[in-house]
C-alpha cells in the first residue's frame, strides 16, 4: 500500500503542519483530495493529537502550555472541518 501524500509532504508531516499553523485546513483545501487520502490526514491527525495531548507540560510554564493548547485548537477544528467537508460529500469516516 503506497504511503499517501499532500503537496509532497506525508499525511504525518502534513498532521504537524497543521498544528504549528503553517497549512489552514479549509474546503478549498479538501477539494482535490481523494477519499482515501481524506481519511488517512483524518487518521492521522488524530494520532498527532494523541501524541500532543501525551506530551508532559510543565503547568508554571504558561507560554508552552498556551502553545500546547493553541496547537491542540487547531487540530481539533482542522477534524471538524473535514468531518463536515465529508458529510458534505457522504464519505464515511470511521
Amino acid at each position: 500500500m503506497p504511503v499517501s501524500s499532500i503537496r509532497g509532504k506525508s499525511l504525518k508531516a502534513m498532521a504537524y503542519d497543521i498544528a504549528d499553523g503553517y497549512v489552514t485546513v479549509n474546503p478549498l483545501f479538501l477539494k482535490p483530495l481523494d477519499i482515501d487520502s481524506l481519511t488517512g490526514l483524518y487518521h492521522e491527525i488524530m494520532q498527532v493529537q494523541i501524541t500532543i495531548r501525551g506530551e508532559k507540560v510543565d503547568l508554571s510554564d504558561q507560554p508552552s502550555l498556551r502553545m500546547r493548547n493553541v496547537r491542540l485548537q487547531r487540530l481539533y477544528s482542522s477534524l471538524m472541518i473535514i468531518k463536515n467537508f465529508a458529510r458534505e460529500r457522504r464519505i464515511v469516516m470511521v
